[in-house]
């Protein structure tokens, strides 16, 4: 897969950046008095593992001006080795603008995870094309990887028509479009027709589609039997015949990706993962996990799928590199992965946990 040369950014990405609150030690939230404060959003925990292994990346969001909020996100991003571009709306008054909350505790045995999200008044669903310079960004500096979610691409009728403009100059620059499907029932809702049409204009424009049965069925259309607690083997198989049929719906696409996970208790999963390059399958099979908190594991394992695209590894490594990444991330207790180095992915695809002196 052909990669754009002598780019300023790896992956750039819009988003729509927020907070997310969790309880200490595992606790529910209901009964929890301390939580531990991050700054979030799913497009830009994508970015963090190249970002984390020294590539430099670029968010596009907005912000709310003079927010305390607002300055914690741009000091965790400047953390993360992420750049970030975006304009800064006034607040207007205490029912006005603000950065989205995610609540969310972690679960513990077969006490599941929760997550609710609190978004009323969330200022990036304001986003805009026309907030940046987009011919300098992609044209002048360039952009290897432009990582698209769904999240955000449904999030309004602004950021949908934001999405749907950032990948028409990116693709015209040359620059690679990765696009996860990401389906929500909450941001479709009564907005399917319009979606279905942004979402075939993205796809169409991509050349790396990740997401899972039910995100291809619900968000581009694919008619397929009804998801259920099958086996995985199962899975895999109905995942590898829909893929079939939406290669030839959408031929610029060169690779096709999905997780699989069964949860055994909300500390141990079975993790897997699938990816079609090219016309071959190359496959991940399931191996028991432990999990410290289980999200981000989905965009660790498109983080680390990119990272192997960006340095043009073989198909069936970047397969490795992206399972490893999303094991990393479920280790963890922010939602993104922060790999110290390749040596750390490796490791764990390895299984070797031993002590590293």
């Amino acid at each position: 897969m052909g990669i754009r040369n002598s780019c300023r950014y790896a992956i750039a990405c819009p988003t729509s950046m927020g907070l997310r609150i969790t309880p200490e030690d595992r606790m529910a939230v209901q009964n929890s008095a301390r939580f531990y404060l991050q700054a979030t959003s799913a497009e830009s925990n994508v970015l963090n593992i190249a970002s984390s292994l020294g590539r430099e990346c670029l968010v596009l969001t907005r912000f709310v001006a003079e927010s305390p909020m607002a300055d914690l996100i741009r000091r965790q991003l400047r953390a993360r080795n992420i750049r970030f571009e975006g304009q800064s709306v006034p607040q207007g008054g205490p029912w006005g603008y603000r950065h989205q909350f995610n609540i969310a505790d972690s679960g513990f045995g077969l006490r599941a995870p929760r997550v609710w999200n609190d978004r009323a008044g969330e200022v990036g669903r304001t986003l805009s094309a026309e907030d940046f310079d987009l011919e300098r960004i992609f044209g002048e500096e360039g952009v290897e990887i432009l990582h698209l979610s769904g999240l955000i691409a449904a999030m309004s009728e602004s950021t949908t028509r934001c999405c749907v403009e950032i990948a028409r100059v990116a693709k015209a620059h040359g620059t690679l479009v990765s696009f996860d499907l990401n389906y929500r029932a909450t941001f479709w809702k009564g907005r399917e027709a319009e979606l279905h049409a942004a979402f075939h204009e993205l796809a169409s424009l991509a050349d790396i589609l990740i997401g899972n049965e039910e995100d291809f069925q619900l968000c581009l259309g694919f008619a397929g039997p009804e998801t259920g607690g099958e086996a995985l083997s199962s899975k895999i198989e109905r995942f590898q015949t829909m893929i079939l049929q939406v290669r030839e719906t959408y031929p610029n696409a060169r690779m096709f990706a999905t997780t699989l996970r069964q949860v055994l208790s909300a500390n141990a999963h079975l993790w897997g993962a699938i990816l079609l390059a090219d016309g071959q399958w190359y496959a991940e099979p399931p191996r028991q996990i432990d999990v410290l908190d289980r999200i981000g594991g989905g965009d660790g394992f498109s983080g680390g799928l990119l990272y192997g695209v960006l340095n043009g590894w073989e198909p069936e490594k970047c397969l490795q590199f992206g399972w490893a990444s999303g094991v990393l991330a479920a280790s963890s207790l922010n939602d993104y992965a922060e790999p110290a180095d390749e040596k750390q992915i490796w490791d764990i695809y390895a299984g070797n946990a031993r002590v590293q002196r």
